[in-house]
């Protein structure tokens, strides 16, 4: 496969002991039947003479055929035979196809969203392929049956993955997640993780979790576990097993200086949300010799942060907008609000073929008027939205604007201002960052505003109960497990 329709499948094949390895773990005797619900080109079905594979791609079904002569492979829609099959089986394993919202759509994620919600488990509209395959895969078990799966990191953090480990946990004795920080597939960003379950028909109170420095192939699941209460992980921890990579001092630590009456977190003194669209940035956002040129007055222009590279360390001055200005940078948004009378010049502007092929775009041409750019707002600090070692806080003390790229921070609190600032670069801060934010692969760290919204600001002194040196720890931690490297 080419890397565009791999990317577009799903399809990134498993590393031979990967696939071995979790086949040991799922099959028990001879005699049970095997499923691998999308197959690709054999390498989990080939090591079972009892097993049946679901392919769409009619290539990789072929290719799985010639691996595994003995196996039945199916070519086709997993969700479409899975509705219709009275097959069952004792076991299954393999490699889901990892295909974003954006693109698993139609009506293969209508079957697929049906089927599931007939087995009880409802994923949100941002749901990825592969928490719906396993949903599927695991309704075709007998009782006691056992599943063993790839799976991409975030289940340790994605809310789209809950309604899994919340089906997985009503349905099986065993659930255990066994995170690597180790890269499974070195030639990808996204890291992945293991997931095996047994006893299906069963249920369980508490999620097992393994976290493995490296893969090394084994006969069964990691002995060694730590085991998280399911309504700890739901109300704690907001149903992320990332916070479990910490030692349980940390996390408890954690938890104590979050729960100070003291303690605040980012959303109880600011709202956080990001910047405006624009629908056509080349067109909206000039150049001042453009701006001159067109001569569109500076009461239609306003200085913009078009992208977190753009910001300094710590505050946005009226010195730093002087700069964009002389190097040219295309830092001026035009903003025209809902006017119906425009000068003569800005019309001229609007009326360009560039201004043609903007007002035709989603964003503009869904908007009346279509050159009036909303949610255009002067926030009081920029938050970076992915960063690498650790997310920017920059104070705008220039009166600028931003672009949905970054971050926009209101404070509702105004005497919170100088509290925020000061702790911001503290280890604690840093930490908490890491705990509610989520890695996005190659090393960044992603802060979505909900997660910002969690940023737990302590009050000062009190962090003795969590010495720097432990946080610090700690902060090196989760950054190992997002690949980056905070040495810089």
């Amino acid at each position: 496969m080419t890397s565009r329709s791999r990317k577009e499948a799903g399809g990134y094949y498993t590393p031979e002991r990967i696939a071995a390895t979790l086949v040991r773990w799922v099959v028990r005797d001879e005699t049970d039947r095997l499923l691998d619900p999308s197959c690709g080109d054999g390498r989990f079905i080939c090591r079972h003479r009892t097993s049946i594979g679901v392919e769409r791609e009619a290539a990789a079904a072929s290719a799985a055929r010639e691996r595994a002569p003995r196996a039945l492979v199916h070519e086709g829609d997993f969700f479409a035979w899975a509705a219709s099959t009275g097959e069952r089986f004792e076991c299954a394993a393999g490699n889901p196809p990892f295909i974003r919202y954006q693109t698993f759509r139609g009506e293969v994620r209508a079957r697929a969203m049906r089927l599931c919600a007939s087995l009880g488990a409802v994923f949100s509209g941002l749901a990825s392929s592969w928490a719906p395959f396993l949903v599927a895969a695991a309704g075709l078990l007998k009782p006691g049956g056992r599943l063993a799966f790839v799976v991409p990191a975030e289940i340790g953090h994605a809310t789209y993955a809950a309604p899994l480990l919340d089906y997985l946990s009503a349905r099986f004795d065993v659930v255990h997640i066994v995170a690597v920080r180790e890269k499974l597939f070195p030639e990808l960003s996204e890291d992945c993780w293991l997931l095996y379950a047994e006893g299906f028909g069963g249920s369980t109170s508490e999620l097992r979790l393994s976290a493995l420095d490296r893969f090394e192939p084994s006969p069964r699941p990691p002995r060694q576990a730590a085991c998280i209460a399911v309504n700890e992980w739901r109300e704690v921890w907001n149903r992320r097993l990332r916070p479990y990579l910490l030692p349980e001092a940390v996390r408890q630590s954690y938890r104590t200086v979050a729960a100070h009456p003291e303690s605040t977190r980012f959303g109880g003194v600011a709202s956080i949300g990001i910047g405006y669209v624009s629908g056509a940035n080349r067109f909206f956002h000039l150049r001042p010799s453009e701006a001159d040129a067109w001569q569109i007055p500076s009461a239609f222009l306003h200085p913009t942060v078009r992208n977190s590279r753009a910001l300094p360390p710590r505050q946005l001055t009226r010195r730093s907008i002087a700069r964009w200005r002389r190097s040219d940078d295309p830092m001026m948004l035009l903003r025209l609000g809902k006017l119906a009378e425009l000068p003569a010049s800005v019309r001229r502007y609007l009326n360009t073929e560039e201004g043609r092929l903007a007002r035709e775009s989603f964003k503009c041409r869904t908007r009346n008027p279509w050159y009036s750019v909303p949610d255009v707002r002067v926030p009081d600090f920029f938050l970076t939205y992915m960063s690498g070692v650790a997310p920017s806080l920059v104070r705008n003390l220039a009166a600028a604007t931003c672009t949905n790229t970054v971050h926009g921070v209101r404070l509702r609190d105004r005497s919170a201002a100088r509290r925020i600032v000061t702790a911001w670069h503290t280890p604690f801060v840093r930490l908490s960052c890491e705990i509610e934010g989520h890695p996005l692969g190659g090393g960044v760290l992603k802060l979505e505003p909900g997660e910002a919204t969690r940023i737990v600001f302590p009050p000062p002194g009190l962090p003795a109960a969590l010495p720097n040196r432990k946080v610090e720890a700690a902060l090196r931690t989760m950054r190992a497990w997002r690949h980056c490297d905070d040495s810089r």
